[in-house]
Parts: C-alpha cells; sequence; structure tokens
C-alpha cells in the first residue's frame, strides 16, 4: 500500500527534522528501514521519484542564466574544481574495482555538490540574492549542466533526425512568455509550471532524447523572464512532496554490502579536500576570505545529482546496479555534515578568520567591503520595502543616508535612482572592526530575516564597532521585541500589528 510509504517517509523525516538534520536524510533512512521488511515501492512510487526529478531540473533551468555564469569566478572556480576532482576521485574509483568508464563516471559526479540543500541554506539566510549565493548557485549551475551531459551520454541511443526541430522552442519563447502574464489565478500558474516540465520531458522522450534535458530547457526559456520566479515559487512545494519518492527509492535498494563501507569512507575523507579545493580556487580568482569561506561551506556536500545521473547510469548498465545504495548513503552522511557546517559557521569563522584571511589575495576584490560611510548622519541596512521608504524619506528631509545591501541588482537598482547603496555582509565581523562610523546617529536595520540575525548583527554593531548612537531594528512581534530590547536596541513593530489593531478599535467604536 502506498500509504505505507508516505507514512514512514513522513515520520522518519520529521525526526530528523527535529534534530536538525535535513529531511531528505530521513526519507533515504526511510527507503533503508522499509527495505529490510522487504517492500517494494512498486510502479507509483518509481512514477513519483522520476516526476520530482523532471521537476528539480525544470527549477535549476529557471535558473541558468548565461551572464551569472560566465563570471571569471563562477566559470574559473566550477570548471577547475570539477576537473582536479574528476582527475583524483578516478584512480580511487578504479581502485575499488569500477571499471575505467564507471570509475570516470561516478568521479564526476562526486565532484558536484547539492542544488537542494544549498538553495534550501541561503532561502533560509534570505541571502538567495548575496554576492557568495550567487557565485554559490552559478558554481551548481556548471555541475548541473555537466550532470545533464552525463545523463544525455548514459541514456544512449541515436537522437532522431528530426530532433533538430526542437531548436524551435526558442521561437516559442516570446508566446510562452506573453501566456504567464496573461495567466493571473495561482491555480493556472502551477498548472502551466507542471505542464512544461512534464511537457518538455515528454517531447524530448518522443525524439530519443532524454526526458530530464527536455525539462531543464524548458525551465531555461525563463530563465531571465520577469515573472519566471513565479513558476518556480508554484512548484517548489510540489517539487519538494515529489522528490521524497526519489530518495525513498534509492533506500529501497537495501543495505549495500559491508566491504563498501571502506568506499564510503573513504569519501567522506576527502570531503574536507573538497572544502579546501574551493576555498582554495576562491582565493586564487580574488575572493574575500569570508566571501570565500561561505561560498565553500554551502557547497562542502556531495550531491543528489550524484544519485540522479547515477540511476541513469545503471540503466544504461554503465555502473553496478548495488552502487546507487552506496552513493546514497555517501551523500546522506554529507547532508548531515554539510548541516552540522552551516549550523557553526558563524562560529567556525570567528574562531579561524585570522588563520583564513592569510590566504587572501592582496589586491582588488569583486566583493569589496565598504570601509567608510563619509559624513552620512544615517545607515539603513536592507533596501526592500522598508529600508527604500526610509532612505526616501530621510532623503526628501535632506539628510545624509547611507544604505547597506548584499544583493547587486538591489543595489544597482538604488544607484540607478541617485543614491547612496553600498556592497556590505553585515554578519562580517570584519567590516564592523574596521567601518568608520563616526559621523552616523542611527543605524536602521529594516532586513526582513529572521531575529536570530539580527540580534547577531546588533551584538556586531555593539561589541565589534563600538556604536553608541541608536540602533532600531524592524520586529514582527512581542516575543522579537523584548529580544531586541535586551540587545541593546529599539524595536519597531511592523505596521500589520498597528493596522490590526486600528481596525479593531474602529470596529469597536462603530454605533450603528
Amino acid at each position: 500500500m502506498d500509504i505505507i510509504w508516505i507514512g514512514v517517509a513522513f515520520v522518519v523525516g520529521l525526526m530528523a527534522s527535529k534534530v536538525k538534520i535535513p529531511p531528505l536524510v530521513g526519507y533515504l533512512a526511510a527507503g533503508l528501514l522499509l527495505s529490510l521488511t522487504g517492500y517494494e515501492g512498486g510502479e507509483i512510487l518509481h512514477q513519483v521519484a522520476h516526476l520530482g526529478v523532471i521537476f528539480l531540473l525544470f527549477t535549476v533551468g529557471l535558473h541558468i542564466n548565461i551572464k551569472n555564469i560566465t563570471r571569471i569566478e563562477v566559470l574559473g572556480v566550477g570548471v577547475t574544481h570539477l576537473f582536479i576532482s574528476t582527475v583524483i576521485f578516478t584512480p580511487i574509483c578504479l581502485y575499488f574495482g569500477l571499471s575505467l568508464e564507471a570509475a570516470i563516471f561516478v568521479a564526476i559526479t562526486l565532484g558536484f555538490s547539492s542544488t537542494v540543500l544549498t538553495a534550501k541554506t541561503l532561502e533560509s539566510r534570505n541571502e538567495l540574492g548575496s554576492y557568495y549565493g550567487r557565485v554559490a548557485i552559478g558554481i551548481l549551475i556548471i555541475q548541473d549542466i555537466v550532470a545533464i551531459g552525463m545523463i544525455a551520454y548514459a541514456g544512449g541511443g541515436i537522437p532522431s533526425p528530426y530532433a533538430v526541430v526542437l531548436l524551435g522552442l526558442v521561437a516559442l519563447r516570446p508566446a510562452l512568455s506573453w501566456l504567464l502574464y496573461v495567466v493571473k489565478r495561482d491555480e493556472l500558474i502551477l498548472l502551466m509550471a507542471l505542464t512544461l516540465a512534464m511537457g518538455g520531458d515528454v517531447l524530448f522522450e518522443w525524439f530519443n532524447l532524454s526526458g530530464e534535458l527536455g525539462a531543464l530547457v524548458m525551465g531555461m526559456l525563463f530563465a531571465n523572464d520577469e515573472k519566471g520566479d513565479q513558476l518556480e515559487k508554484k512548484l517548489w512545494g510540489i517539487k519538494e512532496a515529489f522528490m521524497v519518492g526519489f530518495f525513498l527509492e534509492i533506500g529501497l535498494g537495501g543495505f549495500p554490502p559491508f566491504s563498501s563501507i571502506y568506499f564510503i569512507g573513504a569519501f567522506l575523507l576527502l570531503l574536507p579536500f573538497k572544502a579546501v579545493l574551493f576555498y582554495g580556487l576562491f582565493m586564487a580568482f580574488k575572493l574575500r576570505a569570508r566571501t570565500g569561506f561561505l561560498s565553500t561551506s554551502s557547497l562542502t556536500a556531495y550531491s543528489e545529482f550524484t544519485l540522479i545521473s547515477g540511476v541513469v547510469g545503471v540503466s544504461a548498465g554503465i555502473i553496478p546496479a548495488e552502487f546507487i545504495v552506496i552513493l546514497g548513503l555517501l551523500t546522506a552522511i554529507s547532508y548531515f555534515i554539510n548541516t552540522f557546517l552551516v549550523l557553526n559557521e558563524d562560529k567556525i569563522w570567528e574562531r579561524y578568520s585570522r588563520f583564513m584571511i592569510r590566504f587572501e589575495r592582496k589586491t582588488k576584490h569583486p566583493d569589496h567591503q565598504v570601509l567608510s560611510l563619509g559624513k552620512a548622519e544615517y545607515l539603513i541596512i536592507g533596501l526592500g520595502k522598508a529600508g527604500s521608504s526610509a532612505f526616501e524619506y530621510l532623503s526628501s528631509e535632506n539628510k545624509k543616508v547611507v544604505g547597506f545591501d548584499i544583493d547587486p541588482d538591489i543595489i544597482k537598482r538604488n544607484l540607478d535612482m541617485g543614491r547612496r547603496v553600498l556592497y556590505a555582509d553585515v554578519q562580517d565581523a570584519d567590516l564592523w572592526e574596521e567601518l568608520d562610523m563616526s559621523d552616523v546617529k542611527s543605524v536602521m536595520i529594516t532586513m526582513s530575516s529572521n531575529i536570530d540575525l539580527k540580534l547577531h548583527i546588533v551584538d556586531l554593531i555593539r561589541k565589534k564597532n563600538k556604536f553608541k548612537g541608536q540602533v532600531l531594528v524592524m520586529v514582527a512581534n512581542e516575543r522579537e521585541e523584548e529580544k531586541i530590547t535586551i540587545a541593546d536596541a529599539d524595536p519597531v513593530p511592523i505596521p500589520s500589528v498597528q493596522i490590526g489593531q486600528k481596525i479593531a478599535e474602529l470596529g469597536m467604536s462603530f454605533k450603528p
């Protein structure tokens, strides 16, 4: 019964999330537990797993922005890291008995980092648009493109001579984009996303091409579209639900032979090498030490694409079937390690930053941080709606104001409007230690981030910069107000709370 694997996946995934382990690890564990009972998922689970991969690749396609991945620091680090790791991993795979073709295939996939894990980490920190976040996502996209090439290679077969007509999909982009703008209702946008992803899969298979490649291509048609994000947002929850089936199906393959523990152990020992290589390359390509560290910590894991490519490799007879469960366990353990690393990255940076900064190149960095605010009297951190409104008001009162943000697009948009807005990683202790704020009267934190992040920033401003002026922080509820007050800052409630109170007052005052 299908309710069995759904229920077990929910329970084990919930247990994993309670101890701050990614639920995906729980789903894989659920599959392994079910395999001990002899349970088999059947065709329905297989179709759910396949659709999960299709939806994932469609959302990856939505992010393939050629301008972002061709930046020298992204392309250079991404390609070099994958090449070096493949060269080193291949002889190790050969040592464990794989054929040359299988060893190269597995070695390349083990060079990948987790797109799902990194995206979730950046989203939880509200830093998908940050410079280091864009660098990490750009590198992941390069890896995903390589993964798609491997899937196409492993898919085998000769494409239909009529496959050339698929080039005409580019001509359909304006019509599809127009249709997306015409569609207004949420359920229709969701249906459009499902149709495009699944339609790309079916269409490419008609021409004897990889259906996974088709889903990716359909996503790429909307990569630079302003409303493309709507497709991803509507599909996100469904994609997450269907990916449960993929990890469950991997786990249902059962436990690998005991001898595989040496393979898993070897590549877990190589995970720090993967991290060091990333960091060294980031330094070589002139990034700041902290940017390199944050990008490295988010990329230090093996990837779900290791499994996706591996499944296709098994079906093509390139790698042994039992290797999928081995790769699954390796990936799951790396997720656990990455979760611990990301949760403690601020503590790790604070402890080892002096050592890591030694490797920073003495040159102009693409993520250069500001050292002086000039004669600015007001500093606004976060240029969203609230921050922009505050900036506009202070400017209209002829006050000297400057803004901080970590999103290059937001910075450019504000600069085009004539505002003085600077790039700054406000979680960087070094920024506040070196920043001259002698003329600043008030700091306004208008970010929409979680309260813990805001408290961390307040702590840095007070302790690292020794700032004695006013610090105002936007809060959502009374609990946050209390925490901000204890942290020696002034809370500012979000207007929705005041609006609710005003509506209640008006309702009470009404006399029929």
